[in-house]
């Protein structure tokens, strides 16, 4: 597909999302005036010289469309690194936190239910903090502190560090997709650099380590260590920084929209919505490879299942 003809595609596509959107908001009869017609015209052709920079990209278009305007404009690869959301994307929790918090807890005399722990959990960790502008400070301790004894009413210290210790082991947490390791192999010895961007104390490292997965990535960019936290650019910023990357080049894949999509996308990077955009590994691989068929075939070798 020409370049051009991937814009008139792009135009169009924006026109057609913009006269979705205006007539849900304004109704049918109004949005089918001249004004309102010229009005979404004259935005869809600004929004179109717009895509390729930041913000603009799959909400809008879709990926497949928009990873052809990035090839047509950046050449055989779309992006030269992957950064990666560590909670929620890399991996998860094993069990579910309010389980976790009541069985170790029992011994210490939580009499909580887990629906009432995770109630009173969501209700503490949307509370302000205020005690620094950072949530994780170093190892996390004061805020997890909190966090541990407003949701379970126990303030011994013994039970804080036992669950504390927990969550720094393999058996709290597991890979979210079991062929990333594959697909992150092969996608660095095509030249992609990779980083995890997470917010998280220092304790990240001990977990990736625990999970062998440490090994898989060129960066790691740790909240607590950055001293900044999604959605702030600065994390994004730093990780790129530690890749040797420019921001443009950069792609973020995470499941937060707030925190990892706009985050990134504030930074300059182009970002994937982890469970919509895409919902695997080896899909993320399918659009970062290499457009040309030798180093796509080459790419599908070293993965064994990357589809097209």
């Amino acid at each position: 597909m020409t370049l051009m003809a991937i814009r008139t595609r792009v135009c169009n596509l924006i026109q057609a999302t913009l006269k979705q959107k205006t007539q849900k908001a304004i109704g049918r009869s109004s949005y089918e005036s001249i004004s309102q017609h010229h009005f979404y015209s004259a935005s869809a052709a600004k929004e179109a010289e717009a895509v390729g920079s930041r913000g603009m990209g799959l909400e809008i278009l879709g990926v497949k469309e928009y990873m052809d305007y990035r090839r047509a404009l950046y050449g055989d690869i779309t992006h030269k690194a992957l950064l990666v959301d560590a909670v929620g994307t890399l991996l998860v929790p094993s069990q579910p936190m309010a389980q976790i918090y009541r069985e170790i807890g029992e011994k210490y005399g939580v009499e909580y239910s887990e629906h009432e722990i995770l109630n009173r959990y969501r209700r503490a960790y949307e509370q302000p903090w205020g005690r620094s502008r950072l949530r994780y400070v170093n190892d996390g301790r004061p805020f997890w502190q909190f966090i541990v004894s407003s949701s379970t009413g126990c303030t011994d210290s013994r039970y804080f560090e036992e669950l504390y210790n927990y969550y720094t082991t393999e058996k709290a947490w597991h890979l979210c997709d079991p062929e990333a390791e594959k697909v992150f192999k092969a996608l660095r010895k095509s030249g992609v650099k990779l980083a995890v961007v997470s917010n998280f104390d220092t304790r990240l490292r001990s977990v990736l380590r625990a999970l062998n997965c440490d090994n898989w990535f060129d960066a790691v960019a740790v909240s607590a260590e950055v001293e900044a936290e999604k959605p702030n650019p600065t994390i994004f910023l730093k990780a790129c920084e530690l890749l040797g990357v420019k921001p443009e080049d950069a792609v973020h894949v995470g499941d937060d929209r707030r925190n990892d999509i706009w985050g990134a996308r504030d930074a300059g990077c182009d970002a994937w919505l982890w469970g919509s955009d895409v919902h695997s590994f080896k899909e993320v691989c399918f659009h970062l490879q290499r457009e040309r068929k030798e180093n796509r075939e080459d790419m599908r070798e070293r993965i064994g299942a990357c589809h097209s």
